[in-house]
């Protein structure tokens, strides 16, 4: 369900948000960490997305 949606916001992130995706499970390097979906705003910041499966 959680990817679903991801991919759902992914497609549509720049119509409903503003943002204008850029990448899908991002890997933030030496934290070994990974970013759900990541994007750039309007004035280019970038913005981080992250969902969480609630059941």
């Amino acid at each position: 369900m959680e990817r679903d949606l991801q991919t759902l916001i992914e497609a549509n992130m720049e119509a409903m948000l503003g943002i204008r995706f850029l990448a899908t499970e991002y890997r933030t390097g030496r934290h070994r960490g990974r970013i759900d979906s990541l994007g750039l705003d309007e004035n280019g910041t970038p913005v981080i997305v992250e969902f969480t499966d609630r059941r």
